[in-house]
């Protein structure tokens, strides 16, 4: 038998024995006046051996027990943090001393009791009364070597959550992002809206779709692979600035930057156009920094990254003459943007126009040296279905990506509200999808409908929320931040 196992088989034995006691190990709630940081912070000043007249209840989960005969030691981990307890058989009586045989680390307790500092220095409960509120039946992994499997920790969340506090910190953070972040757009104006995770035509993206079907009508779903669209309704519709934090869901592969669900914060601003976004994404993030960190400097992956606007600007084109001397606003055929490419040694396929090869050249070359944040702007019509072109050169769009580290963070245009272009973008997407483009775009009907209508002049921004919480964090992959990544089945 496996020590696991047998370890296992101990605590089932406990809980029929605290049953047969006639003690509920699973109880309904407690009641708690204080909270283990809260102490900690309150009674930071007393003196060793000082005690007090303080009554405190408290609840968590046993991390330490050390029983020393008629006396015991225990660490107490709640929401906050940890604080110690002590339990004495005078005080508590044999009977309820005894029965801190049958609690084990992992077990969840009630303590009531007074403060006083040990003579080590300790903040300590002296515990009048306890009480167990749900039994452990799985051992905790062992202090020193823990759970350290990366994998183990993904797949047991809970478990690492519990023996790894800085986990939760990172998590703590990311809500204070979200809340910054929504702070800064509410203060801009912005009204927090709801659309669809079911769409019945997926878009505003190229990524594959993960499809489902609605029974009672008979029809197939998707998983929204973006918002956007829905977004831009809401401004046909008269909203005139709108943003949704949302979970978007794309059928693609699982690497460090990479979750097939993963979160988006996305906005739609009326008669504002890329630049507007520019000066917007820099503000937005400075703000952020200042809320969450306290400072426009932080520290990602050994490198110093000062957020402070203005961020770099650079077009792509420039950005791929000045890497590799080769300027593609001079490139005009197919073939020669091929043989730059393989000259290059950057893989490109054989529907690759002279926008799209611009584009590979430039991710592949020019963005991994863009540490500082970096406004790259200006993408080939070509890879920008969705974006105005630009007003001196129609091969081109208003459109930008922020780039930090060496990673994109968001994707943001000028929208394109002319319905017979869109039209026209979209049907050549389509013909790209009947030659084996599992990403190119659909025809969304309905939504060509709506822009017949009228949609005023309009940029959006859209930001990837994993993405920067690891930045904030200092996470080098996105499952760091996402409390419950998906995994391939253990099955």
């Amino acid at each position: 038998m496996k020590e696991k196992d047998h370890l296992v088989k101990e605590r089932l034995r406990k809980l029929k024995e605290i049953r047969e006691l006639g003690v509920n190990p699973y109880t309904y709630r407690y009641n708690q006046t204080h909270n283990a940081t809260d102490l900690q912070s309150k009674f930071k000043k007393l003196k060793k051996e000082q005690k007090t007249k303080t009554k405190v209840s408290i609840a968590g989960r046993i991390m330490i027990l050390r029983r020393m005969g008629k006396a015991t030691f225990a660490d107490l981990q709640d929401g906050t943090g940890r604080i110690q307890l002590y339990f004495k058989q005078d005080d508590l009586g044999k009977k309820q001393y005894k029965f801190l045989k049958k609690l084990d680390i992992g077990d969840i307790i009630g303590v009531k009791g007074t403060i006083f500092k040990t003579k080590l220095g300790e903040l300590t409960i002296y515990v009048k009364s306890y009480e167990l509120l749900t039994k452990s039946l799985r051992p905790l992994p062992e202090k020193y070597h823990g759970l350290k499997d990366v994998e183990a920790r993904y797949r047991q969340r809970y478990v690492d959550l519990i023996v790894n506090p800085d986990v939760k910190e990172t998590f703590i953070t990311r809500t204070k992002i979200y809340d910054a972040m929504r702070e800064f757009l509410v203060k801009d104006g912005f009204l927090e809206v709801e659309t669809p995770t079911l769409q019945q035509v997926y878009g505003g993206a190229t990524a594959r779709p993960f499809i489902t079907k609605h029974n009672a009508l008979n029809m197939n779903l998707y998983l929204r692979i973006s918002d956007e669209l829905y977004l831009k309704r809401l401004i046909v519709g008269g909203f005139e600035k709108v943003f949704e934090f949302c979970t978007d869901f794309r059928n693609e592969g699982i690497d460090t930057k990479h979750n097939p669900e993963f979160s988006m914060m996305e906005t739609m601003s009326a008669y504002d156009d890329y630049k507007d976004s520019m000066r917007r994404v820099e503000r937005m993030i400075e703000f952020i920094a200042k809320k969450v960190a306290g400072t426009t400097k932080i520290k990602y992956e050994g490198k110093t990254i000062n957020l402070k606007p203005p961020f770099k600007k650079i077009k792509m084109a420039d950005a791929v003459k000045k890497e590799t001397g080769y300027d593609f606003l001079k490139v005009k055929s197919i073939a020669e943007a091929r043989k730059i490419a393989k000259k290059l040694r950057v893989d490109i396929t054989p529907d690759m126009g002279v926008g799209a090869i611009l584009a590979e050249i430039c991710e592949e070359r020019c963005e991994p040296k863009f540490i500082q944040p970096t406004i790259l702007y200006d993408y080939p019509k070509e890879v920008s279905s969705l974006a105005k072109s630009t007003r001196d050169n129609p091969d081109f769009t208003e459109r930008f990506e922020l780039i930090i580290c060496g990673i994109e963070f968001g994707n943001m245009y000028s929208e394109l509200n002319d319905p017979q272009v869109l039209k026209e973008n979209w049907k050549k997407a389509e013909e790209r999808g009947k030659k084996g483009d599992e990403e190119a775009e659909k025809m969304d009907d309905d939504f060509i409908k709506a822009l017949e209508y009228g949609m005023p002049p309009t940029s959006g921004i859209g930001i990837g929320m994993d993405r920067l919480v690891m930045l904030f964090t200092d996470s080098s992959s996105i499952r760091d931040v996402i409390l419950f990544s998906t995994l391939k089945s253990q099955k």
